[in-house]
């Protein structure tokens, strides 16, 4: 995985995406849930994340509380302690990460805290889910970031002909 590469690419088509993700935010709900979730099964049958792990090294999940005392648990800390720690507050009134990359991503791309991490990051990129129109600004980020969102919105835009 070259990220360089990735992040150059991902630059380049930036304006023609955000075109296409305003499009598809008029297509029929379901027939996007389709469309993502086919291509989302496809690219990760062939995508090793440990060989990336670019959204740990450049994002921050919210925590809510339930991922705060899963997470404190799992680092043997109060939750009170592991907020103080590691997660600040940010501009929508979230606790995310305070620094990144995250401080639980180890040296081969492992997460120190995996059985335990957030919602947010057993979730990510969120292109399996339902509903996926209602998170079409959020997909859009995450060409950005995921080099498997990328070739997803790829695969997706060739299907739709764009």
């Amino acid at each position: 995985m070259d990220l360089a590469q990735f992040k150059k690419q991902a630059e380049i088509l930036k304006k023609e995406n955000r075109q296409f993700f305003n499009k598809l935010k008029l297509k029929k709900p379901k027939q996007l849930d389709d469309l993502f979730h086919t291509e989302h099964e496809a690219v990760f049958a062939e995508t090793d994340c440990l060989k990336c792990a670019n959204c740990c090294k450049t994002t921050s999940p919210i925590f809510y509380q339930k991922d705060i005392e899963r997470a404190a648990k799992a680092t043997r800390l109060k939750p009170g302690t592991f907020i103080e720690k590691y997660l600040r507050v940010d501009e929508d009134n979230d606790y995310v990460l305070q620094i990144a990359p995250c401080p639980f991503l180890d040296a081969e791309n492992y997460c120190g805290i995996y059985e335990d991490r957030p919602n947010a990051c057993r979730e990510y990129p969120h292109t399996n889910r339902k509903k996926m129109i209602q998170i079409m600004d959020l997909t859009f980020e995450n060409t950005l970031v995921c080099p498997a969102v990328l070739k997803i919105t790829e695969r997706v835009k060739k299907e739709l002909g764009f």
